[in-house]
């Protein structure tokens, strides 16, 4: 059941990691364009000085990531791209412009450490044709975009298999920091950790630029990778690997030598009774105090260690842009900590259960300490998960209208499923007995003895078998021939017979093993519990490493609104709206035109018109603006009456760009009047 179920357990994870993050990839831009001059698709009449796009957070730019480009593909702007103001970047053109469309290209890094691209035109005079042909593959897609993806899910599986398997064997279990399964998941977790962000590293400016794979390895690019802010990240990331490295040679080495000799000692107390016991009491006491200092050490070094590392995804990535970054970037640590410490145990606690001899078989109250520390790890996770789906949400109507909102609803469902499976875990570790018993262990080891003295037996009598053969072959050379052939074919088929046997006793020591394992129904409760909470895990770290390359929600409604405004036509907003005072002769139709309806001042005209089209003459006519999103308005406008049915009011501001309610109250008479409204878009 063990092999089947991590062979299960490991399709798993590759088929749900490819599909997740070869979905994520095109979706990696977290800054988005939320403005431009000229705006995109606008005609002005006379050629700009320069081209200006605003951005929702900082981005990193150099002297290719803005371009202009005339209707024939050639650049037109003078190269050099500057940060003129906050978000705001712009590139300067050359004079003397003709008319027609310019496409306005751009590719850059925003402050969380993902790619960002896009194209728009604008046109000057009249739009014209245009040769400009623009690449339909995002950047940061393609092979190096899937390739890079798949590292960063592995350098996250490596970091909470190392972090969270050295916090077990400290936290909960130190006998087994000398089973051999767990320190070969330790070493793998580190290992894939270190492969991980070698691969990062190599990845990062093809990724970030032209995504083709000959650039993965151009030293020139790696140069610049070194210079930018992921890439130090990266480098850092190496750099305490390193000394995680020597963490792991004292926890799996010096600390491990040093508990053996302990117990060497005591069971040599044990068995004198003479001066040397006290003597080997004193020792074993001293000795027991040396471990408990290298304990606290080694407790301290990987506390120091573990938050290094997860600071160098908090440093370059979502935590460190946007709002109170201050706070995000130690919440963000907190929370890959507790995540690992969560799954790297849980992954642990399953090897221990499956793949530890039995003479080593982990103690229920090992299981019973990491099912306390695992649900403080849960409440951590829960805390930090709360304030940081706030921050990147912003709204509840993100959850469902924006890809990453989704997304973190399919999280929130799987920890409440893994939680509910740890749930049944607890209750099978509030059941666990101490097995196997010392007498099962003991009889495994008689066992295991017999077998290694029944192999040496068999390896002497075939050596006999040999030299025999060997002195009987000196008769004659027709004669050592023959016997040299025949011993030839009786060593081949004693070789077969020991293999086959070597097999069958393999095989019935592993039977013997694994009934001695499942002797406590409650451990094999426990172990099918814990396997679903790891199959569990693995789709959710495959989630979470999705999440971390999806555009955060905020962005994402930020972007729709700049699209929204940008697809906005130039000229005048022209909304008609029928209208009903309810009295006798009180209805008609009114007419609001804003020019040219962007921020700033403003021309409006308002035309009042009976059923049959001809002019009304009505009392009053009042109009208000609103924006609900920001909480502005609404702002009052009194026209002035300029003929039958038209009023009119110039230097109407209008403060900020977006989805403005425009409300016209209409009064016919003393009594009767209606207020009718519209939304439009403004700026």
């Amino acid at each position: 059941m063990g092999f089947r179920s991590f062979r299960t357990l490991l399709l798993v994870f590759l088929a749900v990691s490819g599909a997740l993050l070869a979905g994520a990839a095109p979706a990696s831009a977290h800054a988005a364009l939320t403005g431009s001059d000229p705006q995109q698709g606008s005609v002005v009449t006379k050629a700009p000085a320069q081209v200006t796009l605003t951005f929702s957070e900082k981005v990193a730019m150099n002297d290719g990531s803005l371009q202009v480009l005339d209707p024939k593909g050639k650049r037109v702007d003078t190269g050099g791209a500057t940060n003129l103001s906050g978000t705001t970047y712009g590139v300067k053109l050359h004079s003397g412009l003709p008319d027609g469309t310019f496409t306005v290209t751009y590719q850059v890094v925003s402050a969380d450490s993902h790619p960002v691209s896009g194209a728009f035109t604008f046109s000057i005079g009249a739009p014209s044709q245009t040769s400009v042909a623009l690449s339909d593959q995002a950047v940061g897609g393609g092979i190096v975009g899937a390739l890079y993806g798949f590292a960063r899910y592995i350098s996250y599986a490596g970091f909470i298999l190392l972090v969270g398997g050295a916090a077990f064997v400290l936290a909960c279990w130190q006998r087994g920091a000398g089973v051999r399964p767990v320190q070969r998941l330790v070493v793998a977790g580190w290992l894939a950790l270190t492969g991980a962000t070698l691969a990062l590293l190599l990845l990062r400016g093809s990724y970030v630029g032209s995504g083709k794979v000959a650039d993965i390895f151009d030293l020139t690019l790696l140069g610049q990778v070194l210079q930018t802010k992921s890439g130090a990240a990266l480098v850092s990331r190496l750099l305490l690997l390193a000394a995680a490295a020597l963490f792991i040679a004292v926890l799996f080495g010096a600390y491990v030598k040093r508990d053996e000799a302990a117990a060497d000692i005591s069971d040599g107390a044990a068995d004198d009774t003479s001066d040397a016991a006290a003597d080997s009491a004193a020792d074993a006491a001293d000795r027991a105090a040396e471990k408990k200092d290298l304990t606290f050490g080694l407790a301290i070094g990987g506390v120091v260690v573990a938050a290094g590392l997860a600071a160098t995804w908090a440093m370059a990535e979502h935590a460190s842009t946007g709002i109170q970054a201050g706070v995000a970037m130690p919440v963000d640590v907190l929370h890959l900590l507790a995540v690992a410490v969560w799954l790297g145990g849980l992954a642990t606690l399953l090897v221990a259960l499956f793949r530890a001899p039995v003479d080593a078989q982990i103690e229920a109250a090992a299981v019973r300490r990491f099912s306390r520390v695992a649900f403080g790890g849960v409440l951590t996770l829960v805390a930090t998960g709360i304030y940081q789906s706030w921050r990147q949400v912003g709204s509840w109507s993100a959850f469902t209208d924006t890809t990453y909102g989704q997304l973190l609803l399919v999280k929130i469902g799987l920890v409440a499923l893994l939680v509910g499976i740890a749930w049944i875990s607890r209750r099978w570790t509030g059941q666990l007995s101490e097995l196997p018993a010392a007498e099962a262990v003991a009889a495994v080891v008689e066992q295991r003895e017999k077998k290694r003295s029944t192999v040496l037996t068999d390896a002497g009598d075939a050596r006999r078998r040999g030299s025999s053969s060997s002195a009987g072959s000196a008769k004659s050379a027709d004669s050592d021939l023959a016997d040299s052939a025949d011993s030839d074919l009786a060593d081949s088929a004693d070789s077969r017979r020991a293999a086959q046997l070597a097999r069958q006793r393999a095989a019935v020591a592993t039977a013997r093993d694994k009934r001695l394992r499942d002797a406590d129904p409650h451990r094999t409760g426990l172990r099918r519990s814990v396997l679903a909470e790891a199959g569990v895990a693995i789709v959710l770290l495959a989630v979470t490493t999705a999440l971390t390359t999806t555009e955060p929600g905020r962005t994402e409604e930020a972007a729709k609104q700049a699209t929204a405004s940008a697809s906005q036509r130039s000229g005048p907003l022209s909304l008609k709206f029928p209208f009903d005072t309810g009295g006798e002769d009180g209805k008609g139709t009114v007419e609001v035109t804003l020019d040219p309806a962007r921020v700033g001042g403003n021309e409006m005209h308002v035309f009042v018109e009976r059923p049959n089209g001809k002019a009304f003459d009505v009392p009053e006519v009042k109009v208000a603006f609103t924006l609900t999103a920001k909480d502005i308005g609404p702002l009052p406008v009194t026209p002035d009456r300029i003929a039958t049915g038209h009023w009119s009011a110039s230097g109407v501001q209008i403060p900020m760009a977006g989805d403005w309610k425009i409300a016209v109250t209409v009064r016919t008479s003393d009594i009767d009047q209606a207020t009718v409204n519209k939304n439009a878009q403004i700026g």
